[in-house]
């Protein structure tokens, strides 16, 4: 896909929809290059407010705590943040004004002229994006990593100079409005249930993550969680060439058995040793066939990539250990915002877990958690705006408890474990009720158990 040049977007008129961090840097982009740009938010005192300020004292516009319906019908072009819904009505009235309506990701990729390697999925994208990122430079590439795990695409939109190929994170948010989108290898890890505050049906949050697919030809590479029957369904549509992580007789891809992972490409046949993995967990092994399969699609020496796993040292909020007090182990694992992401972490731990849960919900039911937590976790602790839903719904499967404050839930975890024992932050839930981010979360979570500690 050829990029598009920059004087296209002179002296258009431009409105940002959201003010985010991809909004800010959609709309700093557009503006350098000669966009008339508006941003607007409904919000009239959205995160950004210094950064927006200071876009407005270099000449553009903003419309903050309200939209104006008028701005979005005249506009030239839309640019949308991730996390503002399509159905938005003044969008809606856009379009039949015949005013295009795009995302940040399809921005961008207008605009970069190199190649670029997406991975997706309902969990475990960040670990594999940054991974893969780690592989490629190991392998000697020059690599950007962003998108949905940090630095926004179109940031790197005008420094095509400074790397040869671009990893990039992408959400279903973010792919609900792609139009040319087309990553020369693409990545879908799972698709489980998420987002369901958003979307209609599963159904749809499923066809939204397939989207990655759309634009690839037969010379491009998707890699695919052979044992994902959503991502088997998708599959058949497909044009690019399939590789599954659990590939089946007759297919490219890979399988392990233990620490051994067995490939198979149309130029590779091999085996790696995944024992230099330093993530624990059968999804950690999983995510590093995905990362490997899609190095090697790219070009990457075998050998290399062998010496890159062994070096990656994981991600911050994501199963990441904090701290050992009295015998017990804390365990921060923030990111994870749905519940399969929580069954993953229970599942890496063999010792008994006192469970920290709770956020804002995103439309699932807590109790598809029963199961995994019998035997496993023994107390549960919630807090925030789902606490009293997670114990309604929890509160009968195992010994649990509501607190007020993060700081209350890691008092009372450590107070209730037993030497030996894990006390695992694993929310299930956004952060938003409480906390910025997941990573605020997170870091709040590490500076409760630093001060206990220090007791």
């Amino acid at each position: 896909m050829a990029a598009t040049s920059f004087q296209s977007i002179q002296g258009k008129k431009v409105l940002v929809v959201g003010m985010g961090v991809s909004g800010l840097a959609a709309a700093a982009f557009l503006h350098r290059f000669g966009a008339g740009v508006t941003v607007t938010d409904q919000s009239a005192s959205p995160p950004g407010a210094n950064k927006i300020q200071q876009l407005v004292q270099q000449g553009v516009r903003a419309e903050l705590g309200h939209h104006h319906s008028e701005t979005f019908e005249t506009s030239d072009l839309i640019v949308i943040s991730p996390g503002v819904p399509e159905t938005l009505p003044e969008l809606e009235k856009a379009r039949k004004h015949g005013v295009p309506v795009i995302g940040e990701l399809e921005l961008a990729c207008r605009f970069i002229n190199k190649p670029v390697i997406a991975v997706s999925g309902t969990n475990g994208k960040s670990t594999v994006t940054a991974l893969l990122g780690h592989l490629l430079r190991t392998c000697g590439f020059r690599v950007a990593v962003g998108g949905n795990i940090g630095t926004p695409l179109v940031s790197f939109a005008d420094r095509t100079d400074q790397y040869n190929v671009l990893v990039a994170e992408v959400s279903s948010f973010q792919l609900d409005t792609i139009d040319s989108f087309q990553p020369v290898v693409s990545v879908l890890l799972n698709i489980t249930p998420d987002h369901l505050d958003r979307y209609v049906d599963f159904a749809a949050y499923a066809a939204s993550k397939g989207r990655l697919f759309e634009n690839q030809q037969s010379d491009q590479v998707a890699i695919l969680n052979g044992h994902d029957e959503w991502i088997r369904n998708i599959s058949h549509s497909i044009k690019a060439q399939k590789w599954f992580i659990y590939a089946g007789s007759g297919e490219d891809g890979a399988n392990f058995q233990n620490n051994q992972l067995t490939y198979q490409t149309p130029q590779h046949q091999d085996q790696i040793d995944l024992s230099v993995l330093k993530l624990p967990g059968l999804h950690n092994r999983e995510n590093a066939a995905a990362a490997v399969l899609a190095a090697i699609a790219f070009g990457a020496a075998p050998p290399d990539i062998a010496k890159g796993l062994a070096t990656f040292q994981g991600l911050s909020h994501r199963i990441e250990w904090v701290a050992e007090i009295g015998g017990v182990s804390f365990y921060n694992d923030s990111k994870a915002t749905n519940i399969d992401a929580v069954a993953r972490a229970l599942e890496t731990f063999d010792q008994p877990i006192v469970l920290i849960m709770g956020g804002r919900h995103k439309g699932y039911a807590f109790s598809e958690l029963a199961d995994r937590i019998k035997g496993r976790v023994r107390m549960l602790i919630a807090l925030g705006e789902t606490a009293a839903d997670i114990l309604a719904q929890l509160g009968n499967v195992v010994d649990s408890k509501q607190v007020a404050t993060m700081e209350d839930a890691v008092g009372e975890a450590y107070s209730t474990a037993h030497a030996g024992d894990v006390v695992l932050l694993s929310p299930g839930c956004a952060s938003f009720d409480m906390f910025t981010s997941y990573a605020h979360r997170g870091d709040v979570f590490c500076s409760a158990v630093k001060a206990l500690e220090q007791k």
